[in-house]
């Protein structure tokens, strides 16, 4: 049985859609089960400015991804990537323990797209320092 927070992201899911301007967006997904998530990051400094996302999964896949998205927009990168499945868990009243993988989803799908940003952001870093080094 799904708890009535469940039952609210399931049946209004926030920040769904596209982001035009992202800074990173990622395909993450378990081939086995079948949900997969799509996600949009906006980050302008180390803050996540905005996050949406598409679902093909679950009431509880659509429900985790709907409330990561939540805990995820106003923190840091570094808060962000501490999220836990469990704490995703808690904000929806908890999950069946059979679901609990759904939340692995939403966190992993968030984990993954702020480590692709950091890595393109680490890139440029070495490109600019290259670049300042043969000016001098």
């Amino acid at each position: 049985m799904y708890s009535l927070k469940v039952m609210e992201h399931f049946c209004n899911p926030r920040n769904v859609g596209y982001l035009e301007e992202a800074s990173v967006a990622v395909q993450y997904g378990d081939p086995a089960c079948g949900d997969c998530l799509l996600i949009f990051l906006r980050v302008e400094g180390n803050v996540i400015r905005d996050m949406k996302y598409k679902v093909l999964g679950c009431a509880a896949a659509i429900a985790t991804a709907s409330v990561t998205s939540e805990l995820a927009i106003g923190r840091t990168i570094e808060a962000a990537l501490q999220l836990t499945e469990e704490q995703v868990a808690e904000a929806l009243d908890g999950l069946p323990p059979g679901k609990m993988h759904c939340s692995n989803l939403a966190v992993g799908a968030l984990r993954a797209a702020l480590r692709v940003y950091l890595s393109r952001q680490e890139e440029a870093e070495v490109v600019i320092r290259r670049s300042e080094a043969d000016t001098r």
